[in-house]
């Protein structure tokens, strides 16, 4: 039976930073991380998909955590197709536009292959300390199911080589009817992890939680389920805090899917304040107590 990590989709987001859930005297980003990786044993990067960061910073992250830590980290915004401000380019690779925002279809081919060159320069320094455990894409909600966006998938599983990589899908289209066992089976054929999201249903952007190993490792995100999913404004869309009875009902899940591999990524996204470490110590908690867990925060 494998492994289950648990972690949070952050260590830097403003709004944990202001929580107080850091020690005030840990004022550096370096302080900070080597805290958080006292408590847990995963992070999500995201900073990675708002922009790619110099080498010397991802270098750092991996010399400031301890042995056995991992990081998953997000791709950049404009590998998945999401509109990305042209400010978060390199300023040598940005093209000559009079738009603010541009998508991949802005970009000449010889600069998204040298993003990507970057990107991975990025992740050659985690991935040496053996901290590298997948590189997240997250395809835009708009992303319907057709044989073009399988293609764009597969390209960009094929840009992320030799990392791992892991998908997470937002367009219901993926899951509809008999179409669910298809998207895996494609996925399962990429060797890429299916990434699973707990969130809020009911809503045009909601996804059913299907949890299901298509490669290593498996990866599970928990965005929690606020009203306010659709409201446009990041507090109060992961303004959420799990219940005892939930998480419970999760680490069942959790320890049946880690049968089926050899370990399980679980990152709480509900980053409202210090909500998801608090969510992600008391699901460690509730799994170690059948020693299904890496590390209790």
């Amino acid at each position: 039976m494998g492994t289950i990590r648990v972690g949070t989709s952050s260590w830097a987001d403003r709004l944990l930073i202001a929580s107080g859930w850091y020690p005030r005297e840990l004022n550096t980003a370096a302080g900070r991380l080597a805290y958080y990786a006292r408590h847990f044993d995963l992070v999500e990067v995201d900073t990675t998909y708002y922009a790619i960061p110099a080498v010397e910073t991802a270098a750092a992250w991996a010399d400031r955590t301890p042995a056995g830590f991992t990081f998953d980290v997000k791709a950049f915004s404009l590998f998945t197709g999401h509109p990305t401000p042209l400010s978060a380019l390199p300023k040598d690779l940005r093209p000559d536009l009079p738009e603010t925002t541009v998508r991949r279809r802005d970009v000449p081919d010889e600069y998204l292959d040298e993003l990507w060159t970057r990107f991975h320069a990025v992740l050659d320094p985690i991935a040496a300390g053996g901290k590298l455990g997948t590189v997240l894409l997250q395809f835009p909600p708009w992303l319907v199911r057709s044989p073009a966006a399988q293609r764009r998938i597969a390209e960009c599983v094929e840009r992320c080589h030799p990392r791992r990589a892991a998908v997470e899908l937002r367009h219901g289209s993926w899951f509809a009817d008999r179409h669910i066992v298809d998207t895996l089976k494609f996925l399962h054929g990429l060797d890429v992890s299916f990434c699973c999201v707990d969130m809020p249903q009911g809503h045009a952007s909601s996804v059913p939680p299907v949890l299901v190993a298509t490669a290593e490792p498996a990866v599970v995100r928990f965005h929690g389920h606020s009203h306010a999913w659709e409201s446009g404004d990041k507090k109060e869309k992961f303004r959420y805090a799990y219940s005892d009875r939930e998480l419970t009902d999760w680490a069942a899940r959790l320890r049946l899917l880690a049968t089926d591999v050899d370990q399980v990524h679980v990152l709480i996204n509900t980053c409202c304040g210090d909500q998801a470490p608090r969510d992600a110590t008391r699901l460690a908690r509730i799994l170690a107590a059948g020693g299904r867990v890496a590390r209790v925060g």
